[in-house]
């Protein structure tokens, strides 16, 4: 990933993020009373953000394999309500423990 492509997702991040949040804010005058509407505004970037970061995290290391192992322990731990640091470093510790197993494997 070049430093051109992460500029350009971050931007894009911003861009849904401050659009989202502001447009709700210039747009409509009352308070949003529908539970739907103020879900679907609050969740938005959220969204947005983990379909751009998922498939980073598969392809980013050298096997697949590896990826969906982290991915899997990053869900578990989310699940359970780990941290985010906790989160992150068990994850990369996985892929780099599968990638050194499917080395020595194969």
């Amino acid at each position: 990933m070049t430093l051109s492509s992460m500029l350009i997702g971050v931007a894009i991040m911003f861009a849904v993020t401050y659009s989202t949040r502001t447009l709700g804010l210039l747009l409509i005058r009352k308070p949003i009373r529908n539970r739907f509407i103020r879900s679907f505004l609050y969740y938005l970037p959220y969204s947005v953000l983990a379909v751009m970061v998922f498939p980073s995290m598969l392809f980013a290391s050298v096997s697949l394999w590896a990826g969906i192992a982290g991915s899997l322990v990053a869900l578990v731990l989310a699940f359970f309500r780990r941290g985010l640091l906790i989160v992150s470093l068990a994850s990369i510790a996985t892929v780099f423990f599968v990638e050194i197993l499917l080395l020595f494997l194969c």
